[in-house]
């Protein structure tokens, strides 16, 4: 019988086809689709996660532990009833104004997802008002920016600036992130977190929804 141990481990080497089987014996097997789902699959991207912050495992190997866990939730999702798959918060993300890069917002979409957090993905040069109205629209507690240029992190501020125009700011935290960012101008600009890593930012996240 597959047991969620077998699931964890065999997610955290990536192994999508056998993490996909895996699921379906533990169905099976009568073991609820939510403790796969949370121990098994969650679990398993939890310790990718930590492994990633601490320099053990690289983008390569994340990518294709994502990957596992889809395909294992992809199985679960008829099993889940509508209540048990509720998210435990949701995150607008995007790459601010200006700036095209996206491999580190795509690595914090994946470990929010990996921390059972819903993320809606706006891509890249996204504009300040759609940070807000995304937010406003799809009830995010949390607006989350990324920029990999010194030239376009001010656009950060922007983003402050307009979560603060719509009246959000005691609804809506912003997050912010990537190579010249720094806890200082998250300070300076009025940010409510810094976060140095893609791991950093899934747990920052994740505590900024249970507040």
């Amino acid at each position: 019988m597959a047991t969620i141990q077998e699931i964890s481990e065999n997610l955290q080497r990536g192994k999508a086809k056998v993490v996909k089987e895996l699921v379906q014996q533990a169905v099976d097997a009568g073991i609820p689709a939510k403790q796969i789902l949370e121990e098994g699959l969650l679990g398993g991207m939890s310790v990718v996660g930590v492994k990633f912050k601490n320099n053990e495992v690289f983008v390569p190997e994340v990518l294709i532990a994502a990957r596992a866990m889809n395909m294992g939730i992809g199985v679960l999702k008829p099993y889940l009833q509508d209540d048990s798959m509720q998210a435990k918060g949701r995150v607008c993300l995007g790459t601010v104004q200006g700036d095209l890069h996206d491999i580190g917002k795509n690595l914090v979409k994946l470990m929010m997802e990996g921390k059972g957090l819903e993320v809606i993905d706006l891509g890249v040069d996204v504009a300040p008002e759609t940070f807000v109205k995304t937010a406003m629209e799809q009830d995010c507690g949390i607006i989350a920016c990324s920029a990999l240029l010194t030239t376009t992190m001010g656009a950060m501020a922007d983003v402050v600036k307009a979560v603060e125009a719509a009246g959000l700011r005691n609804k809506v935290r912003v997050m912010i992130g990537g190579a010249p960012v720094t806890e200082a101008f998250c300070a300076q600009i009025g940010a409510d977190a810094y976060t140095p890593d893609a791991a950093s930012a899934a747990d920052k996240a994740v505590e900024l929804l249970a507040n």
